[in-house]
């Protein structure tokens, strides 16, 4: 596929351009200095623009430059910023004819430049600079993407998010909302008395979660070892240490597919809480969320594609098997594996071989219940086989005491309350790794290290893991996971040498 950037039309453009390039550098003008000195960015100019007009304080703004227009003697033009654009107005008379010449003829769209002057007002009312005085602090060899149609195939706008940066202005807001949303997440976590560690993420055995990793191989230790997919037996270990109170927000890798709410690179908040349980992270989840975002969105009511979301505390809860009775009917407490496969095979419920009765159901779940869960919901309480790490419920046998959050039909929250018995531990891991024999890949490895951590005792445990990009979607309605990553994983693209006729 031929990216909508290439340079095929725009071949000449380029040539132009480092030709000008070229001419700048016999004038003996730098095209990449070193460094400007900005006095007031674009959006202060726009915030001061009363007290600079009435003081005539000379200020110094730099920025990409966006539009130029107007020719001869005057021209103006706008150039951007983080904070925001403002307009400058260009004048022969001002900035001498050496300035004007390499603003008018050399200077364009796209380049990063540099000015000085004063603000006044135009006669429409737009706040202006007056340039006194011009620099250009970087050649742009490549042309934007056309104004009127700007960067719009997805696949180009996902491989170069430096360009979809520049010239969709939305796109810049969602990921100054998701850097919200990281700082307040951790002032909410630091106000509940959590300290914020940092785990390894490239680890000798891989655990936490059930998933493929990625391989690598530790040249110095001649040694096989993976990319993180879930933090939480490093964390756990530091529970066991006496730190009773911490989170990790932070890169897992997954070695599995990509689609709409999947990517092998992604953001996780995982925090555990000695002393609690699966009822305390519930409530630490669902006000977590609530605060965080209405800080980071100024509302905690979001809207995603045709649904209105409150996030407000307090969230539903039920239990998984009443769930899938609530949508299907099916009494899954009394019914067979047999009554189990039937419904799936009627149902269109795809399976693979030698699922167990935990898989099963768990199956019947997503492919059911799940894509219902729209408003915020706790589903409670799964099968132990599918959860390995979670302590065994305190009332009702085969289930463990674990939740999941929904949001729109996906998963954005898991936790339990932890496993803190070794013995216990041990042989759900030794269950896994029987599994792992029979092909399951994303059974957990047994871990021996993390059993012996367990072996000196961990305290009664509540731990939870929150997907970030997930969370991210939703708050901003944004319809896929690449939209909230700012470069999510691409399959490799092939890039063509390019060449033109002149040389810089």
């Amino acid at each position: 596929m031929q990216p909508e950037n290439a340079l095929d039309s725009s071949n000449d453009v380029v040539a132009q351009r480092i030709q000008k390039l070229g001419e700048i550098r016999d004038l003996g003008i730098d095209p990449y200095p070193h460094r400007f000195n900005v006095s007031h960015p674009a959006q202060t100019i726009l915030d001061q623009v009363e007290s600079l007009i009435d003081s005539e304080e000379r200020v110094t703004v730099a920025g990409r430059l966006m539009s130029k227009r107007g020719h001869g003697k005057t021209g103006f033009s706008h150039i951007s910023d983080r904070t925001g654009r403002v307009q400058v107005y260009v004048r022969l008379d001002r900035i001498g004819e050496d300035a004007h010449d390499l603003y008018n003829r050399l200077m364009d769209i796209g380049d990063y430049i540099g000015v000085s002057g004063t603000v006044f007002r135009t006669r429409t009312g737009e706040t202006t600079v007056l340039v006194e005085s011009i620099i250009l602090l970087s050649k742009s060899i490549r042309p934007l993407p056309e104004k009127w149609h700007g960067l719009q195939d997805i696949e180009t706008r996902y491989r170069q998010r430096y360009v979809d940066l520049i010239v969709n202005p939305g796109v810049k807001e969602v990921f100054l909302t998701r850097s919200r949303l990281i700082r307040a997440i951790q002032r909410f976590m630091d106000g509940q008395d959590f300290i914020e560690v940092e785990t390894p993420v490239l680890q000798p055995i891989y655990g936490g979660a059930l998933a493929r990793p990625f391989t690598t191989h530790h040249n110095t230790l001649d040694a096989q070892f993976y990319l993180r997919i879930a933090d939480e037996l490093y964390l756990k270990r530091l529970i066991v240490g006496g730190l009773e109170r911490v989170y990790e927000i932070g890169r897992d890798f997954r070695n599995e597919g990509m689609d709409r709410t999947h990517n092998p690179e992604f953001t996780m908040l995982e925090f555990y809480q000695a002393y609690a349980d699966y009822n305390d992270m519930m409530w630490l989840t669902e006000n977590l969320i609530a605060t965080a975002v209405k800080e980071a969105t100024g509302s905690t009511t979001v809207t995603f594609g045709e649904h209105t979301i409150d996030l407000s505390p307090p969230w539903r809860r039920v239990t998984m098997l009443d769930a899938i009775q609530e949508f299907t009917s099916i009494e899954v407490q009394d019914a067979s594996e047999a009554d189990l496969r039937g419904f799936c095979s009627d149902h269109g419920v795809h399976l693979d071989k030698g699922l167990s009765r935990g898989k099963l159901i768990n199956e019947i779940f997503e492919a059911c219940v799940e894509p219902n869960l729209i408003q915020p919901t706790f589903i409670i309480d799964y099968p132990v086989e599918i959860s390995p790490l979670a302590k065994k419920h305190r009332t009702t046998s085969g289930l463990v005491e674990r939740f999941e959050a929904f949001i729109c039909g996906n998963e954005c929250a898991n936790a339990f309350s932890e496993l803190n018995d070794p013995i216990d531990q041990r042989e759900r891991f030794e269950d896994q790794v029987a599994l792992k024999a029979e092909g399951d890949e994303e059974a957990h490895a047994l871990d021996d290290d993390y059993i012996r951590a367990m072996e000196y005792g961990m305290p009664p445990t509540g731990g939870c893991g929150i997907g970030i990009d997930r969370l991210m979607m939703y708050i901003t309605n944004s319809p896929s996971i690449k939209d909230v990553i700012l470069f999510p994983s691409m399959r490799p693209e092939i890039i063509e040498p390019e060449s033109t006729d002149a040389a810089p």
